[in-house]
């Protein structure tokens, strides 16, 4: 009686191979879309820990100038002459000095 329910559902191989696309789908989310998201986390934590005054900077909303001071998780930014700007450290998104003197 077993052997001819595992021969109507296919086997071991029926019964599993239907429900492996189920099974395959968190796998392959991980690894395509919060793997890389958390390894880019990981890389703007660093940068943001590296920030140094004097640093030509670009924010996330493409705004351009100069760390002038970095008080615990706020950073005053120059972005034109003695004019100031105050904001999380989080919201500076790539470092600038090397591409400005290109």
């Amino acid at each position: 009686m077993i052997s001819t329910l595992l021969l109507d559902a296919g086997g071991i191989f029926g019964a599993l191979g239907g429900s492996l696309p189920l099974l395959l789908i968190p796998i392959v989310m991980y690894f395509f879309m919060i793997r890389p998201q958390q390894k880019r986390q990981k890389e703007q934590d660093a940068f943001a820990k590296s920030i140094t005054p004097g640093a030509e900077v670009c924010t996330a909303s493409g705004i351009i100038g100069k760390i002038k001071k970095i008080d615990g998780n706020i950073v005053t930014m120059e972005v034109d002459h003695n004019t100031f700007m105050r904001m999380t450290i989080t919201s500076i998104s790539k470092e600038m000095t090397d591409a400005i003197k290109k």
